[in-house]
């Protein structure tokens, strides 16, 4: 047979409806694939080889019957380790909870994705509480980028983007709340959509966070879209369903139409490193030879906005450690003990929301200063992939978000955003460039990006 981790979702789907290709293969030769690669990424906290074959059987029955649930029947999904699966505990990425009980309910995403047929093949890794853009867990210990094992994968959805680009399935579910889905995507070379805030329903909602598809390509992005986009009354915060197909007319956008704010440093955070710059500068000189108007911008972010943000993030999970009984505290990531004590022990309420005050300060001046284009185009991360075994760039948890700069601002505004890989650093790391469009335009979002991917320079083949 062939290698179907090669495959696209959209062609699995063909196959299956052609009788070309039996889910329940698919479904085995994924399981094979990620125990090859396990030894050397650590990219899933769980494999469901049992599950997985037998929702695999259920779909080629349904597709030999001609009544596949929806076009992704039968095709492989991983879910983050955050989205809850029933029956399964929900350890949050630390050892201080990985004897969390059995979960009542699928978290929307994964209840969406059971209903649509795919086969979930298990839950992939992150690091504690999802608060480190990093591979590293107290409980999975260090999930390792396919493209160069000594290099950090970014986080928080570190599992899903290193299973993407080594080709453990074509589907990936990841969280994001301030770049957890697009920091991986560019440093593994995969494209990831942050979607509008309330867009995917998702449970427990919070600022900010939202559920996003991590795949190889636009289209599957969009397919998955289809999906988890569904209504779920649980999330309180959700809103109205969309009424569209997302893979629907993604050629359709006519450049010469297109408004793009070139936005190459944020002038916060860490610097751009050149290479970096230097790719963003290049997709920047190609949507404008396609015809787009693109226009550099300035900075909208200051340093007490993101000051404001990370004390928020701060309070809240130093308030989610001190919950932990004292034996369970303990077995916390050291680094994000520290990091999220050593200012938020000594909080008083009005520190608290001054930091809230200068997180609206951004929403506001990000919404303002985005309004006058269509889409803004920056680098996703500032620098290239960083050590495999630290927590963070710098290794400093009083200063562990540095490099979020880019991404964080449209979370809190509520924007969609995504990441596309557009070329690798003369060490053959990837290097992406993140995508923000307006309010609610996931669908213009997923369409300037498959503009994109047919613009940069050709890719490299998939690590194998």
């Amino acid at each position: 047979m062939a290698d179907v981790h090669q495959f696209a979702a959209a062609r699995l789907s063909a196959a299956y409806a052609r009788g070309e290709l039996s889910p329940v293969e698919v479904a085995r030769q994924a399981i094979a694939r990620m125990e090859a690669w396990e030894p050397r990424i650590n990219a899933m906290y769980r494999i469901d080889r049992q599950g997985a074959l037998a929702a695999a059987g259920a779909s080629e029955a349904r597709w030999r019957a001609g009544k596949p649930r929806s076009p992704l029947d039968g095709v492989p999904l991983t879910l983050k380790e955050n989205i809850a699966t029933r029956g399964e505990p929900a350890p949050i990425g630390t050892r201080a909870n990985e004897d969390a009980p059995p979960q009542p309910a699928d978290a929307p995403p994964a209840a969406r994705a059971r209903e649509a047929g795919c086969v979930i093949l298990g839950k992939t890794t992150m690091p504690d509480y999802g608060m480190l853009s990093s591979g590293l867990s107290s409980l999975h210990g260090i999930t390792r980028n396919p493209w160069r094992t000594d290099r950090n994968t970014s986080g928080s959805s570190s599992g899903a983007a290193a299973a993407a680009a080594a080709g453990y399935a074509p589907l990936h579910l990841g969280t994001d709340i301030g770049g957890s889905v697009r920091l991986p995507a560019t440093h593994c070379g995969i494209f990831a959509l942050k979607p509008s805030f309330g867009r995917v329903p998702i449970v427990p909602p919070f600022m900010g966070r939202v559920a996003g598809p991590m795949t190889r390509t636009v289209e599957d992005a969009a397919l998955l879209m289809n999906v988890v986009t569904q209504p779920d009354a649980r999330d309180f915060m959700c809103l109205p369903p969309q009424e569209c197909d997302f893979t629907e007319d993604l050629e359709v956008l006519a450049p010469k139409l297109v408004r793009i704010g070139f936005l190459a440093d944020m002038g916060v955070g860490l610097p751009v490193q050149p290479e970096v710059r230097a790719a963003a500068e290049s997709a920047a000189r190609a949507l404008a030879g396609a015809g787009c108007t693109v226009e550099s911008i300035r900075s909208f972010v200051t340093e007490q906005m993101m000051d404001g943000m990370c004390r928020f993030f701060e309070a809240r999970s130093y308030r989610d450690l001190m919950q932990l009984p004292a034996p369970r505290r303990a077995r916390v990531l050291p680094f994000i003990a520290e990091w999220c004590s050593w200012r938020a022990q000594g909080f008083t309420g009005s520190d608290v929301m001054d930091a809230y005050s200068r997180v609206l300060a951004m929403r506001e001046a990000t919404v303002a200063a985005t309004l006058p284009y269509d889409f803004i185009l920056s680098p996703t991360s500032p620098i290239l992939p960083y050590e495999a075994d630290l927590p963070a760039p710098g290794n400093d948890p009083r200063n562990a978000l540095p490099h979020i700069a880019f991404t964080v601002p449209f979370n809190m505004s509520g924007q969609p955003a995504a990441s596309i890989n557009w070329t690798v650093s003369a060490d053959g790391l990837p290097i992406g460039v993140q995508l923000a469009g307006r309010r609610f335009d996931d669908q213009g979002v997923l369409r300037i990006c498959r503009l994109v991917e047919m613009l940069r320079p050709a890719q490299r083949a998939w690590p194998d």
